[in-house]
């Protein structure tokens, strides 16, 4: 994201600043100190770890594009804290939840769709040629890739470039807007989880199924506590490593062999090895919440879990670059816009069905961000609630290309020649 190199390029080095931001979040957090314990009442540790990281690109530190962290926390680390995150989840808690999740779900897929069209139209009447342009060089192009990302992940924002192929200097600038702008929504749901009783009681939301959800797992947890052993840690880590490098042979050759015989499939981003990653994931770890290593909820499994995720958060938060702000402002103000609809019709549904934030926030996620962020979202209010966000999230990934294109074709419409 910048010209210059950055000062650290060795991942080592890297990865020794981010685990120390983390340690120093958890450190603070745990602290007596009263300041720290006034800033964590308002605003959550997760929030710092996606945060502190973005401050290391934008003042030249990192280079996100260089590194292959983020790689390696969204193939490795977020396959195995799915599994250790489910392998205590109690199905029936979860479909308790009842519609409203999916309610929230889909009313975010239509706030991009209608977003989209109505932010270039917003814009064209003060910056026509921000969002005008014709051929490849057509800003809703690429408009339509963000679309893609907005609604599936980065295997429907794949399929929207192959479709309307925006040229590559175009597609490079929106896959930055795409980040930021979902970067800054991912700040403020974050900063929501630690004011989701009073955001609950602004939408006179009934969230009774959360919390017993929450309840049962967390008396199901004190329950079969225990002190780990090393043998416990050696089996945790087994179960969560050895299941997701079995979900990377299994999707590795499942993707390779649905996108050569049935390529018709690419559509519901069933050619994406990624897509099967986390399905298969998150099927192992339902699959052992039916044996006896649910039993290993006690010594610490979810705890790892979310060691997991926070360090997928910090790599995450770590490819955010507020200098790009200023580069892309025009831009900017289209993704804002845009969002600014997605968040709008959330909050009209949200307060017109009294959905509790939690839906809100996992239902927007589940768009924007897919199985990297939803999960996350969902695990900031509890570890056991993380299944709901992988599950939207899969169906973002099968609605993805479809509203995209709609979303796409609409623009195209409505943009300036």
């Amino acid at each position: 994201m910048h010209e210059t190199e950055a000062v650290f390029t060795n991942d080592a080095v890297v990865l020794g600043l981010l685990m120390a931001i983390l340690g120093l979040i958890f450190w603070t957090n745990a602290s007596k100190i009263p300041f720290f314990k006034k800033v964590y009442s308002f605003v959550p540790p997760l929030l710092f770890c996606y945060f502190l990281p973005a401050l290391l690109t934008s003042f030249g530190l990192v280079d996100p594009k260089e590194s292959q962290l983020y790689f390696v926390a969204s193939r490795y680390f977020l396959p195995a804290s799915l599994i250790l995150l489910t392998l205590s989840v109690d199905l029936k808690e979860i479909f308790k939840l009842g519609p409203k999740a999916l309610i929230m779900f889909f009313t975010g897929t239509v706030g991009v769709i209608i977003g989209g069209p109505l932010a270039v139209m917003a814009v064209a009447t003060f910056s026509p040629e921000s969002v005008g342009g014709q051929g490849p060089e057509a800003i809703w192009r690429g408009l339509s890739t963000i679309a893609g990302s907005w609604i599936g992940g980065g295997a429907n924002q794949a399929s929207m470039y192959e479709i309307f192929k925006p040229t590559d200097g175009i597609y490079s600038t929106m896959i930055i807007i795409d980040v930021l702008v979902a970067e800054i929504w991912m700040f403020f749901l974050l900063l929501g989880v630690g004011q989701s009783d009073r955001l609950d009681r602004f939408f006179k939301a009934d969230n009774t199924s959360v919390e017993n959800l929450k309840t049962k797992m967390e008396a199901y947890s004190k329950k079969i506590a225990r002190i780990p052993t090393l043998n416990d840690l050696f089996v945790i880590l087994g179960l969560a490593l050895a299941f997701t490098g079995l979900a990377h042979l299994i999707a590795d050759n499942i993707a390779p062999f649905l996108k050569e015989n049935y390529p018709f499939l690419e559509r519901f981003s069933l050619t994406s090895s990624f897509f099967w990653l986390i399905i298969l994931a998150t099927t192992f770890g339902v699959g052992l919440s039916f044996t006896k290593a649910r039993s290993y909820e006690g010594a610490g499994a979810s705890r790892m879990g979310s060691v997991f995720i926070y360090f997928l958060v910090a790599t995450i938060g770590m490819k955010m670059d507020f200098a790009e702000i200023i580069k892309y402002w025009d831009l900017i103000i289209v993704g804002l816009i845009w969002m600014v609809i997605h968040i709008v019709l959330l909050v009209v549904i949200g307060k017109i069905i009294r959905a509790p934030y939690f839906f809100l926030a996992v239902g927007s996620k589940a768009n924007i961000g897919g199985a990297a962020s939803a999960p996350v979202v969902a695990a900031a209010f509890h570890p056991s609630l993380a299944p709901v966000g992988v599950l939207l999230a899969v169906l973002g990934y099968a609605l993805g290309t479809y509203g995209a294109w709609l979303c796409a074709i609409l623009m195209q419409g409505v943009a300036p020649v």
